[in-house]
């Protein structure tokens, strides 16, 4: 009996654990930031009058609740650019590191046993060194006459710089480089349990080497690319460190448009508008689309 008693607790505590978790670290700040995303901006410390002081003063909020923040969104061209932009930019950087990542993995599935684990080590290694200095590392490399240019040209391809500094090229190279092992290390746990037999069978059944990877290794490893290009797709689109030292005025991505409303234009209230619709933007899909795999999956 007390055997019973003592799983059943463990397991309302494994449930109640992640749900506090998710209610301090997400949903206490969120709320936080929709309130002030209703204020008013103002010249004071901090720099809004809250709309919203309290339940007692619940009605007199409804009553005089606006949402001029959010309105100003859509009517203004440069807020709709840079989330456009930002989606764009991440979609593309995405792709690469999928196109980049999944041989990698693939390639370390297949290695021996005893080079796997080094394999992991040489993957997660960039994550030893701080993000800033490595982002600094591509300005050395991509300036004009930097590192690049001085091997392209030592070698013919190229007579000329490239300037790839302060360019789209140079957002998506750097996000790519970033968030690779992201991408890498789902596929890398997905590819690695995948049982070689069915690839074996297929062969067998007179499937080539590209068809058997596409019929069998491909669906199979489907979790892993999905989880990878999630955790690639959702920090870049709010990426600020990338694009504000490799980017230029013509890359203004949705991460820089909250700094500036932050801390140069102080006006706190459209600036937590603008990151209360990037979550929507963000969250609303995938919560669709876990409802809709949860709803392939009942076997009702």
């Amino acid at each position: 009996m007390g055997g019973a008693q003592g799983s059943a607790w463990l397991r309302r505590v494994a449930i109640a654990a992640p749900s506090l978790w998710l209610a301090v670290f997400f949903a206490v700040p969120f709320l936080m930031v929709l309130r002030i995303s209703l204020s008013d901006v103002a010249t004071a410390l901090p720099p809004y009058r809250p709309a919203f002081t309290g339940f007692s003063d619940l009605r007199a909020f409804l009553s005089g609740l606006d949402f001029e923040n959010y309105a100003l969104l859509w009517s203004d061209a440069l807020y709709v650019r840079a989330y456009l932009y930002s989606l764009r930019v991440a979609a593309i950087s995405t792709a690469l590191a999928l196109l980049i990542g999944y041989p990698l993995a693939y390639a370390m599935a297949r290695a021996p046993d005893r080079w796997r684990i080094a394999l992991v080590v040489l993957v997660i290694l960039p994550f030893w060194t701080s993000f800033l200095i490595r982002v600094y590392a591509w300005i050395g490399i991509l300036r004009p006459e930097g590192h690049l240019d001085a091997v392209l040209m030592a070698i013919g391809l190229t007579s000329r710089p490239l300037r790839l500094l302060n360019t789209e090229t140079a957002v998506i190279l750097g996000i790519v480089y970033s968030y690779l092992p992201f991408m890498v290390l789902p596929l890398y746990a997905v590819l690695q349990k995948l049982d070689r037999s069915l690839v074996e069978a297929a062969s067998d059944l007179g499937a080539g080497a590209v068809r058997a990877f596409l019929t069998v290794t491909l669906p199979l490893s489907a979790p892993g690319v999905a989880a990878g290009s999630l955790l690639v797709f959702v920090p870049a689109v709010g990426e600020f460190v990338v694009p504000d030292l490799l980017g230029g005025p013509d890359t203004l991505m949705i991460g820089r448009v909250l700094w500036t409303e932050f801390f140069s234009n102080r006006d706190w209230p459209l600036a937590s508008a603008v990151a209360v619709v990037l979550l929507v933007v963000l969250v609303a899909p995938l919560a669709l689309a876990q409802r809709r795999f949860a709803q392939r999956g009942d076997p009702r």
